[in-house]
């Protein structure tokens, strides 16, 4: 930005006004700052063993040999020196950045975690490479690079969407037919075959009704994995939008050792309570911890409804079983009003009609039994 700079705001200026840059005049043209060989990359990193880093992430390459120029521009970064860190990150009121760094820092950095890169080279024009690298450089400004995450609508692989659609102005990247799926099979299909089994059902606990919303091209392109598909099959007019593609990296993690099953772990849990409920055996406290449990979830789950600013926990089914209403239940047991007692077990059943018609994770449904017998044994009593 310090080089012509009355020409990079004016750029910037026909940016957002979807202005090309020609009509500015070739004067003006002359100061863009990279040459007609510079180039435009999408980079695509396969997951990573920290929790963050599962789902993979999405940058951008600009290079220009002649310039010197070869940075790579990332908006998945943030800081953990933020103050209040993890309140704000559970409030979904942690502000995210761009970041930039070199191309050889960057594939340094990747290659130490193991974990995999595929670059797509954009087919784009010398003056929309230097759109994008204008918008980009611009958006790197401190008072410009934060921006407030979100996991579904807004987040690293979304803001290069986004602004590689703004570099190509009016002409607009068509995709290729995509089957609609939610966000919560994407999720779920990043973490299928591997190692996160407990992770996954507590993102299904935690993810409300939004996150089985079925995405179109541009929704599913949150993921970047699916963002890497669809790329690879755009057209602009009669051009493809990637000319081509390569394996920077590959993936060399070791893989992470398989714990048990949750579905089984919780499958063996709900037979040994059954069988001791036919015994009449169970003591009074494994009913009261059970309740109390589940009673604790629910209302932690209502404090992601209510009271944080993330979009994809409201309207969470789960807190049919997992119920405040437990904690009544909880202290009352069999003195517990009748209407309480029925109204749970009602809900007990929309919410395992729930996890079995939205694809949540199958190790919720022997909890949902397990706690729907308890409560029948009150009103048995």
């Amino acid at each position: 930005m310090k080089r012509g700079a009355k020409y990079v705001l004016l750029a910037c200026v026909g940016l957002l006004l979807h202005v090309p840059f020609s009509i500015m005049g070739a004067a003006r043209a002359q100061a863009l700052p990279l040459g007609e060989t510079a180039v435009a990359s999408v980079l695509t990193c396969g997951a990573g063993d920290d929790f963050y880093t599962t789902f993979g992430h999405t940058a951008l390459r600009i290079t220009d040999t002649a310039a010197g120029i070869d940075n790579v521009y990332n908006y998945g970064t943030f800081d953990f020196d933020t103050p209040h860190f993890y309140w704000k990150f559970m409030r979904g009121q942690l502000d995210y950045m761009l970041g930039r760094t070199t191309f050889r820092r960057f594939v340094r950095s990747y290659r130490a975690e193991g974990r995999a890169v595929w670059e797509q080279r954009l087919l784009l024009t010398p003056q929309e490479v230097n759109n994008l690298y204008l918008m980009l450089e611009w958006n790197y400004e401190p008072e410009n690079r934060y921006y407030r995450y979100d996991l579904f609508r807004d987040n690293c692989a979304t803001r290069i969407r986004d602004v590689v659609a703004s570099a190509c102005g009016k002409q607009e990247i068509a995709y290729d037919a995509w089957e609609g799926h939610s966000y919560r099979y994407w999720l779920h299909a990043a973490t299928a075959g591997g190692c996160l089994e407990w992770w996954i059902v507590g993102v299904d606990m935690l993810l409300g009704l939004p996150a089985d919303h079925v995405c179109d091209n541009a929704e599913s392109m949150f993921y970047p994995l699916s963002m890497m598909t669809l790329y690879a099959g755009a057209t602009r007019g009669a051009a493809p939008l990637v000319a081509s593609s390569q394996e920077l990296l590959q993936d060399t993690r070791v893989p992470l050792s398989r714990s048990f099953p949750p579905v089984v772990v919780f499958a063996l849990l709900f037979a040994v309570v059954a069988v001791l409920t036919w015994l009449r055996k169970l003591p009074r406290w494994v009913d009261r911890t059970l309740y109390v449990m589940a009673g604790v979830l629910g209302c932690f789950l209502l404090f992601m409804w209510f009271g944080t600013s993330h979009y994809c926990t409201a309207w969470n089914l789960n807190i049919l079983w997992a119920s405040p209403l437990l904690l009544l239940i909880a202290i009352r047991m069999e003195r517990s009003p009748l209407w309480a007692l029925w109204l749970q077990e009602a809900c007990f059943a929309v919410a395992a009609v729930w996890v079995v018609v939205c694809g949540l994770s199958l190790a919720l449904l022997p909890v949902i039994f397990m706690l729907a017998l308890r409560v029948a044994t009150l009103l048995r009593r």
